[in-house]
């Protein structure tokens, strides 16, 4: 081949494509970097929002590589490539993902939910489910509880948020209830007075709202009546165990019968 020539095509080819591939190099290089400060500016802001740092993650990673999808392809569309089709690709491709994680998407998207919303956060006693617990964890596939006798259920997000989520610790106050029966003999002014001075006397029973004591059904072998008494959130187990055995020692003490089911069987003798 004569050198002139191949001289001639060597440069009109640099001429032609060495601008392209050094654009589509710089765009690539500056895109990434520009990419890389305003993830970081938008994660700064949504911080001080006081946005939940789970959710700030996950909107940092999917905003980074949006972002950086959109370069690379810049970059490809500086060289002369035809990113039509390409993204036609990347289309299908996606919808094929979608639809084979398409369960694991929901749970992101549960998750998503779980953070804007906040039904719940991590140290909530939450009944979700069918698992009851504290949450330790919240990821953005599961839900982690730890149950009362510490095991540990890891919970599919969009399980919880298909159901009733029911927080224990949403509030700071809860109310003890309580049923107490005693016998039709008994003395029901008295029983009525050892309850609610019970509750008096127990300093983690709230002054407001006020101890309740009432009766609340004539029963077949009893008279029960309704105990309801308010303490704060972490002293409502302590509390709701203790008065149990305190109203059971003090109705012993002053003769007050907690009856239970009885049969009676009568025979008959013949002669």
């Amino acid at each position: 081949m004569d050198l002139t020539k191949y001289s001639d095509f060597v440069f009109a080819y640099l001429s032609e494509y060495g601008l392209k591939i050094i654009a589509a190099v710089v765009i690539l290089f500056i895109g990434k970097s520009a990419v890389k400060k305003l993830t970081a500016l938008i994660k700064t802001v949504m911080i001080k929002a006081k946005i939940d740092l789970t959710l700030v993650e996950f909107l940092e990673n999917v905003i980074y590589f949006a972002l950086l999808i959109v370069v690379v392809l810049a970059s490809l569309n500086a060289l002369g490539i035809n990113t039509t089709s390409f993204l036609a690709v990347f289309g299908a491709a996606s919808l094929a993902i979608g639809l084979a994680l398409k369960d694991s998407l929901s749970n992101i998207g549960a998750a998503v939910l779980i953070i804007i919303f906040r039904p719940f956060k991590v140290g909530d006693f939450i009944d979700a489910a069918g698992a009851s617990g504290i949450v330790e964890d919240i990821n953005l596939f599961s839900t982690v509880i730890a149950t009362g006798d510490n095991k540990v259920t890891i919970v599919p997000n969009s399980s919880i948020i298909s159901g009733n989520v029911t927080n224990y610790s949403n509030k700071t106050t809860r109310r003890v209830s309580h049923v107490f029966g005693i016998g039709y003999n008994d003395d029901l002014k008295l029983a009525k007075e050892t309850l609610l001075q019970i509750m008096h006397d127990d300093e983690r029973v709230l002054k407001e709202p006020a101890p309740f004591v009432a009766v609340g059904e004539l029963g077949s072998s009893s008279v029960n009546l309704v105990f309801r008494a308010w303490v704060k959130t972490e002293d409502y187990w302590n509390v709701h165990f203790d008065m149990l055995e305190r109203v059971k020692l003090t109705f012993d003490e002053k003769g007050i019968s907690i009856p239970y089911p009885q049969m009676d069987v009568h025979v008959n003798k013949e002669s």
